[in-house]
């Protein structure tokens, strides 16, 4: 069960319903722990096969977690069927990353065409992993 303080149960199904259409939900195990109105928190789990050369969570995928919860925080504010791309992506590690993999992600400013968020990554004893803000486009 998801938690919300701010949406509907339509709103999530909605939402719900999206975001397993997209297959890198079901590939990096993805949870979707909460959704509320632009915000979005998510979890994925430590797997081995996920590790960089350091034998630590991959960076890119750290990023790509960072990049897929900000979107659907986004969606909670624009709407679930909005098309939209990421337009620009920075992300800041700040440690390594052993565990699983929390994030929390905000809207930062959801506008006609473009929306911007921030996305806070943890690992499980709560440290802050890496930090990262993210910038889409509304497509036609």
């Amino acid at each position: 069960m998801v938690e919300t303080s701010s949406l509907s149960q339509n709103e999530i199904d909605s939402m719900m319903k999206r975001i397993h259409s997209v297959p890198i939900i079901e590939t990096l195990q993805m949870e979707i722990l909460r959704l509320d109105e632009g915000e979005c928190e998510g979890h994925v789990p430590r797997a081995k096969k996920w590790d960089g050369i350091f034998e630590t969570f991959h960076g890119g995928l750290l990023a790509t977690i960072a990049d897929t919860v900000t979107c659907w925080a986004i969606l909670t504010k624009i709407g679930s069927e909005a098309k939209v791309a990421t337009t620009d992506f920075n992300i800041r590690f700040l440690r390594p990353c052993n565990t699983d993999v929390r994030c929390v992600a905000r809207v930062i400013k959801a506008g006609r065409t473009m929306s911007l968020s921030e996305a806070e990554l943890y690992d499980s004893d709560n440290n802050l992993v890496a930090v990262a803000q993210v910038n889409y486009i509304k497509l036609k």
